[in-house]
């Protein structure tokens, strides 16, 4: 029986997710022939190695290769081209074509949450996750401002009245996230409010000091968890209803 083969490329990624959550799946489903691997890289050339492999089905990927890796694909799928990162590779007739399921997992999370009131957002980050968290508040006309450490509103000028005034706050960058758990964004939690929904990426640990800090300041809280098994599902449904 041929073999076929995935894995996510990372860095760091000891803690993820996406291995079991597949080895699972290939048990419910009788796939003996399936097998899913960490690769662990320093570098994202060491992809052209992994590419290698025949047997290779697709692949997963996360921080910090999500944009790193455009330039060893063939082809990119609309969504994917027009947000700028990938997360998901198809390999069909030697052809490695990109495609974005986050953007997938977060619309799903936010539909199921946000409220009529939540009219104006605040994107921690500005990797290739918060890429595609931009581009769903952009499919649903929500507007937001972007803070990371080089924008124009950073961590250092965020005040608590800017917060106050946009009750959308998804939190995209790894700071908390498993070993890491007791480090935090600085942020002005005193400016938020019951009327807050905080979306936090981070799902390992399920309760980030971010997360915490925010539900002390009465804020509605969700963790990263819906959105991962989401965009999970999606990359399953990518690599088996397209490769046929």
């Amino acid at each position: 029986m041929e073999q076929k083969k995935l894995g996510l490329i990372g860095k760091n990624i000891s803690y993820s997710f996406s291995k079991n959550y597949f080895e699972n799946k290939f048990r419910k489903l009788f796939l003996n022939n399936h097998t899913y691997t960490i690769f662990d890289l320093n570098d994202i050339a060491e992809v052209d190695r992994i590419f290698n492999d025949a047997n290779l089905l697709g692949l997963n990927v996360t921080i910090p290769f999500k944009e790193k890796i455009i330039p060893y694909l063939d082809e990119l799928s609309d969504e994917a081209e027009k947000i700028g990162a990938i997360n998901t590779v198809l390999i069909k007739d030697n052809i490695k074509k990109g495609f974005n399921t986050d953007a997938f997992g977060f619309e799903k999370t936010l539909l199921l949450h946000k409220k009529d009131h939540h009219r104006a957002a605040l994107v921690l980050g500005n990797g290739g996750a918060a890429k595609a968290v931009k581009y769903i508040l952009e499919k649903h006309d929500i507007p937001y401002k972007t803070v990371s450490r080089n924008t124009e509103l950073n961590f250092g000028n965020i005040t608590k009245e800017i917060v106050a005034e946009n009750t959308l706050i998804i939190q995209c960058t790894p700071v908390g996230t498993f070993p890491n758990v007791a480090e935090c964004l600085e942020f002005p939690f005193a400016g938020l409010t019951s009327g807050h929904l905080i979306i936090d990426l981070i799902y390992n640990p399920e309760y980030s000091s971010f997360i915490k800090k925010s539900a002390e300041n009465g804020a509605k809280t969700v963790n990263g968890f819906y959105m991962l098994e989401q965009q999970a599902e999606k990359a399953w449904e990518i690599w088996n209803v397209q490769k046929k």
